[in-house]
């Protein structure tokens, strides 16, 4: 009888050794090599075999004798869901959908497969009874009659049901809490969200089923616990957000049918999670008339431009040692801005504790919002305040120069929608753009200090 074999898989990046090392040698990451013992291959006429889809045995085929039509997506009736898949559902394929415990995760799922009407959905549930499930859809929305619920935590138990059910998509929640017979170990450990991954892959793709998988972050911040996971998927998607403000951010960090640069926007409320069609009127407030430390930035993230606020405290430091502290903004971009206000512009803040944060609770990683940075932090710096009804967009470079940025029109057109009656933009977008068809007025700059001359005079 063969003995089952012993692994160390990194839960990181997923790298395997057949011996325990305290640093990994990939990811060079300490402490994050676990052990995993991989079964012997079950006799066969054991174990468990795919639903009666699978179309197991097809020999290589030719790439020219492939078939490459375009393959209609399911339309999710959630336009940020849509948006952040890449436009739909593709049916076969294998979704990680993950975030922190109670930000939302089932919530959102079970309100979009409640709007799925006209289709087979086996909802599977190893957290939450049938009752509790049924509280929550009638607090959501209408019922689907074609949703079926399923609390069942045996990889087996559930393929008997979706062998019976042929459903069109089913959903997981959580992978955490399910198991497999042909692995000797607890539910949620390494080996056994590996393998029922695995399985429930080549079912998603031997047929049209699509299957969303919902899995928890750990302390680290990696979704559903080991990073192997992330690479068997197409596509993951995070559900981030705090518990204490309103809103939540859907991201898209792998996908294989789409962009990774799309994010959705909801609104948490007594009745599920409401799209946030124009998050600019959100994230703007508007009562910022008189306080210096505020600039308003065009960003895009995809191909949905918002504005953002920008909001900077400049105070002496207390201590001697000055703090550098950001929230929604790459702390190490903050040092390097804040090294070109004082080498190219003059100002001098390296006894000044500088504290940044960018209202809503939003991640930015749009270059273009470099000058609103230095402005926000120039006009706490001075205490001087920037007129309401003056937005900016550029990225900075080490020269203090204001370097072009992309889809300006965009920008300029959203500005315009939201009433503001000026906008900074690097002097270099100006080519080919026609000042005509706007309204609100285009500033063009150069270099931060010909910026810091328009803002503060």
């Amino acid at each position: 009888m063969a003995k089952d074999k012993t692994v160390y898989v990194c839960d990181y990046c997923g790298q395997e050794s057949v011996k325990w090392m305290g640093k990994c040698p990939a990811c060079n990451r300490w402490g994050t090599m676990k052990e995993m013992r991989i079964s012997p291959p079950s006799p066969k006429g054991k174990g468990f075999n795919l639903p009666s889809c699978s179309k197991s045995g097809m020999g290589a085929v030719p790439l020219h004798q492939i078939e490459a039509g375009a393959e209609p997506r399911i339309d999710m009736n959630d336009g940020e869901l849509n948006r952040v898949l890449g436009g739909g559902l593709v049916p076969g394929s294998l979704i990680l959908l993950g975030g922190e415990p109670g930000i939302g995760k089932s919530t959102l799922t079970l309100q979009t497969v409640l709007q799925l009407q006209g289709r087979r959905i086996l909802y599977v549930s190893g957290e939450e009874s049938a009752r509790q499930i049924k509280l929550r859809a009638d607090r959501l929305g209408p019922v689907n009659e074609g949703l079926f619920v399923l609390c069942e935590t045996s990889l087996e138990t559930i393929f008997q049901h979706i062998e019976e059910m042929q459903p069109d998509l089913v959903v997981i929640d959580s992978i955490q809490t399910i198991q497999t017979e042909t692995v000797e170990s607890s539910a949620g450990s390494l080996a056994q969200i590996r393998e029922c991954a695995a399985a429930l892959l080549r079912y998603a793709k031997s047929g049209a089923t699509s299957i969303l998988l919902i899995g928890h972050i750990n302390k680290e911040g990696s979704l559903a616990g080991p990073k192997v996971l992330e690479h068997i998927v197409d596509v993951v998607l995070q559900f981030e957000g705090d518990q204490h403000h309103l809103y939540r951010i859907l991201r898209s960090i792998k996908n294989r049918f789409g962009s990774t640069s799309e994010l959705g926007i909801y609104e948490m409320r007594h009745d599920g999670l409401r799209q946030v069609s124009n998050p600019s009127e959100l994230l703007l407030t508007d009562n910022r008339e008189g306080l210096s430390g505020v600039a308003i930035s065009c960003s895009i993230e995809g191909v949905r431009p918002f504005l953002i606020e920008t909001q900077a405290l400049v105070s002496t430091a207390a201590y001697g040692t000055a703090q550098r502290s950001t929230t929604g903004f790459d702390g190490r971009r903050l040092n390097m801005l804040l090294a070109v206000l004082e080498k190219r512009v003059g100002f001098k803040l390296a006894q000044k504790d500088v504290f940044l944060n960018i209202a809503g609770g939003l991640r930015v990683t749009d270059p273009a919002i470099d000058l609103s940075v230095v402005a926000a932090v120039l006009s706490s710096n001075g205490d001087m305040p920037i007129e309401g009804d003056v937005c900016m967009a550029g990225e900075v470079g080490l020269s203090g120069e204001i370097r072009p940025v992309s889809r300006i029109e965009q920008r300029i057109t959203e500005a315009q929608k939201l009433g503001f009656h000026r906008i900074l933009i690097p002097s270099h977008n100006m080519n080919g753009l026609d000042k005509k068809q706007y309204e609100i007025e285009l500033v063009p700059v150069r270099r931060v200090v010909e910026a810091v001359r328009e803002l503060f005079g």
